[in-house]
C-alpha cells in the first residue's frame, strides 16, 4: 500500500476528572441515538436536568476508582500498539463519542497530517445503533462539517471474529486457573444492557452478544455459564436478567465461586472497575459467594491488538 491510511478508533469516552462528570453525562443524555426525550429542541434541557441529578451519585463512583475514567489512556495505548503492528503505512487516531478528543478534533488532526483515507474502527464488538451506530452517525456529521473529502471504510462489528473469540477465551482461561476447582465455578458473562425496545425494533445487539457467548463456550464445555446485563437506567424495560438478579439467584442457590466476564467492554472503565469490582463484589459477598473474581479486560493485550490489526487490514 503506497498511500498512508488513518485508522480512527471510535470509543465511548469517559470523564477525565470529577469536574468532567456532569458535562460528560450531559453529552450522553443529549444523544438521540441512545434516548429520545420529547422533541429534539427539548432534549438538551432535559439532558441538563438529568446530568445534574445523576452527577451527584456518579461523581462518587468515579472517586472510588481514582477520580476519573481510564478509558482515554487505555484507548491511546491500544492505538499505539495497533500502529506498531500495522506498520508505517498506517497512523492511528482516537475519537471519543461523549468526551475528548471528540470526533471533530480527531478529523482535524487527520486532516492536518494530510490523510484522505480513513478506516473507522468501532471498539464496540457488538453492533447497536446506540453505540457503534451513534459513533458512525457522529463521524458522518463531522465529516460533512469538515469540508474535506475523506474516503471512509467502516469496521462495524467483530463479535464473531476468531481472534476476538480467542482473546476472550484466553482471559477466561487465565481467570479459571485462579480457582482451585474450575468445575465448581459459575461463569457469568455481563454485557452492557439495552432497552428491550431496541431489540424489538430490529437492533442486532442481542443476537451478537449471544453469538459471542456461544462461540466462546465451545472452548469451555466443562464450565457452567450464564448471560446477564448490567448498567440499566430509567423506568423502561431492559434486557434481562440483570447482572444483580443473576448474582442473587446464584448466591441463593449456593454458588461459592463466581467468575465475571465483562462482555461488550474491551477496556476497563466504570462498568468494570466500579460496577463489577466494587458493587457486584459487595453484593456477592453478602449472598455468601466467597470467591468472586473478574477476568481481565482485553485492553491492549497482544491477542486483542492482533484482532484489531486483522480487522483494519480486511477493511474495504
Amino acid at each position: 500500500m503506497s498511500e498512508k491510511t488513518a485508522v480512527l478508533l471510535l470509543q465511548m469516552g469517559g470523564p477525565d476528572s470529577l469536574e468532567a462528570v456532569k458535562p460528560f453525562l450531559y453529552n450522553l443524555f443529549s444523544d438521540r441515538d441512545i434516548i429520545r426525550i420529547g422533541p429534539a429542541f427539548v432534549q438538551p434541557l432535559i439532558a441538563r436536568f438529568i446530568s445534574l441529578r445523576r452527577s451527584r451519585k456518579v461523581v462518587e463512583y468515579y472517586r472510588q476508582i481514582g477520580g476519573k475514567s481510564p478509558l482515554r489512556e487505555l484507548t491511546d495505548q491500544q492505538a499505539g500498539e495497533l500502529e506498531k503492528v500495522l506498520g508505517a503505512n498506517y497512523r492511528c487516531f482516537v475519537a471519543m463519542r461523549y468526551w475528548k478528543p471528540d470526533t471533530r478534533e480527531a478529523l482535524a488532526a487527520i486532516r492536518q497530517e494530510g490523510f484522505s483515507r480513513i478506516i473507522a474502527l468501532s471498539l464496540y464488538p457488538h453492533y447497536s445503533r446506540a453505540t457503534s451506530g451513534s459513533s458512525f452517525n457522529e463521524l458522518e456529521r463531522a465529516r460533512t462539517l469538515s469540508g474535506k473529502s475523506f474516503f471512509v471504510s467502516y469496521v462495524r462489528q467483530f463479535f464473531d471474529h476468531p481472534l476476538y473469540i480467542a482473546a476472550l477465551a484466553e482471559k477466561i482461561e487465565q481467570g479459571l486457573s485462579q480457582f482451585s476447582d474450575r468445575n465448581a465455578v459459575q461463569l457469568v458473562f455481563s454485557a452492557h444492557g439495552l432497552p428491550q425496545s431496541f431489540i424489538d425494533s430490529g437492533d442486532p445487539y442481542l443476537d451478537h452478544i449471544q453469538a459471542t457467548v456461544r462461540l466462546v463456550m465451545e472452548r469451555f464445555k466443562d464450565v457452567t455459564h450464564h448471560l446477564a446485563f448490567q448498567s440499566r437506567a430509567g423506568p423502561v424495560k431492559w434486557l434481562e436478567p440483570s447482572t444483580e438478579e443473576m448474582i442473587r439467584t446464584l448466591g441463593e442457590g449456593g454458588c461459592k465461586s463466581l467468575l465475571m466476564v465483562p462482555l461488550s467492554f474491551v477496556s476497563d472503565h466504570i462498568e468494570t472497575l466500579y460496577e463489577i469490582d466494587i458493587q457486584y463484589r459487595d453484593e456477592a459477598a453478602a449472598l455468601g459467594i466467597t470467591d468472586f473474581r473478574r477476568t481481565e479486560s482485553l485492553n491492549a493485550t497482544p491477542a486483542f491488538i492482533q484482532c484489531l490489526a486483522e480487522l483494519v487490514r480486511g477493511a474495504r
